[in-house]
């Protein structure tokens, strides 16, 4: 599947009247799960990919070109659309609009640019966001930076835990004005929020978390929201396995013994292995 493709995948989702919960992805192996298992989309949060670039929290230490890379390996690894958080878009608006750039070259499905200061400011303990205006330049310019008119462009803003929800409400009439494909809320806590902002907006709406009072996929449905994230369990997940693995072989369980490991069948779906024998056959002269 060609990137056009899943970008129109992607697109199909925004535009239907259901919500999808998208499998956190982090890595190429991850990917071909979540598109085995039956995900629709494939989500690599900022978190997920510093831990997986760095082994560091979500302090934005990572670049964007080591971004870029990790997107190109998730993307080629199969057909799964993946929409990628971008961050603020590593800079200012003409960094914003390289990032979408080298994004799209890498298959990236759509991306999120949201109106965070980041790197966090010096001094300040809590979050801050940048003014309307400076925002409503970064969603023009990554608008801008595409030149497949079938990426994803989201417009992020966690103002909602920040500057509270009239800002909010604000902040995503300015970026649905700017042209925006859809919009991604981070910090909503009630219904009463979401109502507040599907009533003031027409796009498609993106949640980065969905409990509490807003666990109810038909009410989400009904207030335009069409994806859902649940976390980067996944990537926690793989973490546990592996010290657990690591400190068995270190006191001295035998590799034989140890449990939790795929069966052969699954490490070779995985990687895919009937589809490499037939090109070896096919292209090596390997049949016999």
């Amino acid at each position: 599947m060609v990137p056009q493709e899943k970008r129109e995948a992607f697109r199909a989702i925004l535009s239907g009247r259901e919500v999808i919960r998208p499998g956190s992805v982090y890595d190429p192996i991850s990917a071909r799960i979540a598109e085995d298992v039956g995900f629709e989309l494939g989500l690599l949060g900022g978190s997920a990919a510093s831990l997986t670039i760095l082994g560091d929290p979500d302090l934005l230490l990572i670049t964007l070109s080591e971004l870029a890379e990790q997107v190109r390996r998730i993307c080629r690894a199969g057909k799964i659309p993946v929409l990628v958080d971008a961050d603020h878009g590593y800079g200012n608006a003409l960094n914003v609009r390289r990032t979408v750039q080298e994004l799209e070259a890498a298959g990236a499905a759509g991306l999120t640019i949201e109106d965070t200061l980041l790197p966090q400011a010096y001094g300040q303990a809590r979050p801050q966001v940048i003014s309307i205006e400076e925002g409503v330049g970064k969603m023009k310019a990554a608008l801008d930076g595409r030149s497949d008119l079938s990426l994803v462009i989201v417009g992020r803003t966690g103002a909602a835990s920040i500057t509270g929800i009239d800002d909010t409400v604000a902040r995503a009439r300015a970026y649905e004005t700017a042209g925006v494909d859809a919009l991604f809320f981070t910090g909503l806590k009630t219904r009463a929020e979401l109502q507040a902002i599907a009533a003031a907006t027409k796009l498609p709406i993106i949640m980065g978390s969905a409990d509490g009072e807003l666990a109810d996929t038909a009410f989400l449905a009904s207030q335009r929201v069409r994806v859902a994230n649940q976390g980067h369990q996944p990537i926690a997940a793989a973490t546990q396995a592996v010290y657990e693995t690591q400190k068995a072989l270190r006191d001295g369980v035998a590799p034989k013994d140890l449990k939790g490991l795929p069966s052969a069948e699954l490490t070779n779906r995985v990687m895919r292995s009937a589809e490499v024998k037939i090109r070896n056959d096919d292209f090596l002269g390997l049949k016999k």
